[in-house]
């Protein structure tokens, strides 16, 4: 008996660091999710497009990435460095327009995966898989339902391959998004550091109360942000004054909609506007000498000037 399949845990990346002296280290999560192309194959089955998705702070906080997937159950898992900036120093992800939406993703090339053996599933992006707002109201979500949090907290990730941790919480707070008033909402699980970018998955049910429907299918709703805190503060028993604030974390949850990820999907999968081509500049001596008024003598010579600063002119083009 399973109430989780279990090709959702395949489906689940684990991000973190890797170099050549440091075995892996995890620092947060990832989830392989499938954006249908709208074409389908010789067998009549549609095609996806997938793309890793994460929180944007993951991707923003930083310095390097990689992700490390498994090849089976028994075989070691590999890691793969997953580019963060291009050469522009510009974020290489497509991120959410809105800064609130902690939301990032990016195109993975499955095919070098089926190369090298390595095993993974991947959320459809459809009714199969993914709960919408309309469908989560149609089902009947509410408050109370059970959750399924997929991740590897605390950077527990097992030591040769990825192991998902699962964990068991409730929906603390879902009617602000379900009737369009936050592009967020809260569950009650333990969410600690590192399952950032973990999947949140609605737990089927077999019974429910008069008047309301059972869920009977695991769906994707959503992706782990963080996790809300409070202060406890310690005082001064002879000053009354503030001695030690300590930040706790509330238990509560919050959770990134499917929805706030399919619009960022929908961004970096949007065809591109074509760039109008602009011809390359000449190289700067040339234009110079070509544009110089009559009777100018401009010698091109290796010679520095009073300043230091070099008056030779390169060949190397400039472009715009």
């Amino acid at each position: 008996m399973a109430l989780l399949p279990p090709s959702f845990m395949d489906a689940v990346v684990a991000l973190g660091v890797q170099s050549s002296e440091v075995p892996f280290q995890g620092t947060a999560t990832g989830f392989l999710y499938g954006h249908p192309t709208g074409e389908i194959d010789d067998n009549g089955e549609p095609l996806f497009s997938i793309l890793l998705v994460t929180n944007r702070h993951v991707v923003e906080c930083a310095v390097e990435l990689a992700a490390r997937f498994n090849r089976s159950m028994t075989a070691e898992a590999k890691a793969y460095p997953i580019p963060l900036h291009n050469p522009d120093n510009s974020i290489r992800w497509t991120v959410h327009p809105d800064p609130t939406c902690d939301v990032a993703v990016i195109y993975i090339n499955t095919d070098v995966l089926e190369e090298e053996g390595i095993y993974y599933q991947w959320f459809r992006g459809d009714d199969a898989h993914s709960l919408s707002a309309a469908k989560a109201q149609e089902i009947g979500v509410s408050e109370g339902d059970g959750v399924f949090v997929l991740g590897f907290p605390l950077g527990l990730v097992g030591e040769k391959c990825n192991y998902t941790v699962v964990r068991q919480g409730s929906i603390a707070r879902v009617r602000d998004w379900l009737y369009g008033n936050a592009k967020s909402f809260l569950i009650d699980a333990s969410v600690f550091p590192g399952n950032s970018g973990g999947p949140v998955i609605v737990k089927p049910e077999a019974t429910a109360i008069d008047g309301t429907k059972a869920n009977r299918t695991a769906y994707l709703i959503g992706m782990v942000s963080e996790y809300l805190t409070y202060q406890d503060v310690a005082v001064s028993q002879q000053t009354g004054e503030t001695r030690v604030a300590f930040v706790e974390n509330s238990g509560l949850g919050v959770v990134v909609p499917v929805e706030v990820i399919q619009e960022t999907i929908a961004l970096a999968v949007e065809p591109k506007p074509p760039q109008a081509k602009t011809p390359p500049r000449k190289p700067l001596g040339q234009w110079l000498v070509e544009n110089m008024p009559r009777g100018t003598n401009l010698e091109i010579s290796g010679d520095r000037n009073e300043s230091g600063r070099a008056i030779s002119f390169h060949d190397e083009e400039e472009t715009r």
